[in-house]
């Protein structure tokens, strides 16, 4: 069977495994693409924006950003998203707003769709009286008045939630983050960028943090984000310490995966819930919901969608560890990975930085980062001073990479604003508290001008 014949019956365990490996590709076809997700707030009142509302809502900017060329995309009969030239904008459950753009060679490339698409935004929106907020967590806006967008998937799993942790549902309605989408040229490329990344995804955590206020006030966290996913789903989230196995390759992926339960399942355009239930009895035709039925490669690619480790496995190598923040920092992430994915050298030296980290090492780091930022100890060392080496290891992978700008310019100048934190050692939501405390008196609203695109 064809790895790219989604609809057929997958008949066995090698069709997943060769689903994972169709992702291999040359250095020449290797393409970098950019997720970010931002919170829509009306500029009058600074509240969430509804799906539909007669005021600024989430359904017009879809409309209005229609006149750009976007296509819409429509589920049981609701606009959910749009399409155009490979990229989405879609809807996450409390309205964030995300662009998944589309896969491109370089990040000037990058920065240029990620600068379009807000400039398209901001139109909209400034005409509906709405504006959009880049952090990590809603600032101000409870769980409680954060709207709920149609999108049956979200309810399935907004009941399904409270189940499995406590903080599931804010991580539903209440974060954003931007993330980044790499490839690999084969199952050992995959393995040690995979490796590399999990080790690593902490100290973009620190950078980033970004997410220092909930509810109205400070919450005690510089990433707020990153902490809600230790007490989401523990079959679906973390550090992946099998990664680091011996012999470890897509058909542990896919072993691991197997064991995640399901959401749902779609047919016929309707999500069927599927929650708790098991991939392996699907494939076994003994899933209840679809007796005798067995899943097609469309069901996998939508089952390994609900997993959210620190860095996810699809066709591509997916990195979630960052807040979302301005768009200079959209960029930056994008950056940061590509320095060290895309060039060999760098890959080598940030894997020599990380090979004998320890698993408890390794949580450690993710434990303390949403806490301690770039204050976080590690061995003899901190956070600060790891960020501070693996930003050099970026920086010379993109300057080698040598793709430069009208002016001449390579990539590694989209570091810049990261260095800078990681030089000081104070980042963005320690900047926010200190607004917070200093010059905004208290006021949490000023972060809707501060921190508005």
């Amino acid at each position: 069977m064809s790895a790219m014949d989604k609809n057929a019956p997958v008949e066995d365990k090698s069709a997943l495994v060769e689903y994972l490996a169709s992702g291999c590709k040359p250095p020449e076809d290797w393409r970098i693409g950019t997720e970010h997700e931002k919170f829509g707030f009306r500029l009058s009142d600074h509240g969430p924006l509804p799906y539909d509302a007669k005021g600024p809502s989430i359904l017009k900017m879809l409309e209005g950003l229609q006149r750009f060329g976007w296509a819409p995309m429509v589920e049981e009969g609701f606009m959910i998203g749009l399409s155009r030239e490979g990229a989405t904008i879609t809807l996450e459950p409390g309205g964030q707003f995300e662009l998944s753009g589309a896969p491109l060679k370089d990040i000037h490339e990058t920065c240029s769709e990620v600068n379009a698409h807000l400039k398209e935004v901001k139109k909209v929106a400034d005409e509906m009286g709405a504006g959009f907020l880049g952090v990590g967590f809603s600032p101000v806006t409870s769980l409680e008045d954060t709207p709920i967008m149609p999108k049956p998937r979200y309810k399935i799993m907004r009941d399904y939630m409270p189940k499995v942790g406590r903080l599931g549902r804010q991580m539903m309605f209440r974060s954003c983050t931007v993330q980044v989408n790499l490839d690999f040229a084969s199952e050992a490329d995959m393995v040690k960028k995979f490796r590399t990344s999990l080790a690593l995804q902490p100290v973009a955590t620190a950078l980033f943090a970004n997410s220092p206020f909930a509810d109205g006030r400070p919450n005690g966290f510089l990433s707020y984000r990153s902490y809600i996913w230790g007490d989401t789903d523990p079959d679906r989230t973390g550090m992946l310490p099998f990664v680091f196995e011996q012999g470890f390759g897509f058909e542990h992926y896919v072993d691991y995966a197997l064991d995640v339960p399901m959401y749902f399942v779609k047919r016929d355009g309707h999500y069927l819930d599927a929650s708790g239930k098991s991939f392996r009895d699907f494939m076994a035709g003994k899933l209840d919901i679809l007796p005798g039925e067995k899943p097609t490669l469309k069901d996998w690619e939508d089952h390994i969608s609900t997993l959210f480790p620190e860095v996810r496995l699809k066709t591509f190598l997916e990195m979630r560890g960052a807040d979302g923040g301005p768009w200079s920092r959209l960029c930056a992430l994008s950056a940061f990975w590509t320095g060290i994915f895309y060039d060999d050298q760098a890959l080598d030296e940030a894997w020599a930085l990380v090979k004998d980290w320890n698993a408890y090492e390794r949580e450690g780091l993710r434990r303390t980062a949403p806490t301690l930022g770039l204050n976080a100890p590690f061995r003899e060392t901190t956070m600060q001073k790891i960020a501070q080496n693996v930003l050099e290891i970026s920086h010379g992978g993109l300057k080698r990479r040598c793709r430069c700008n009208h002016y001449g310019e390579n990539e590694s100048l989209f570091l810049r604003g990261m260095e800078d934190i990681a030089r000081s050692g104070i980042t963005p939501a320690e900047e926010l508290i200190a607004c917070y405390h200093g010059e905004w008196e208290g006021d949490l609203d000023m972060i809707f001008t501060a921190g508005a695109y």
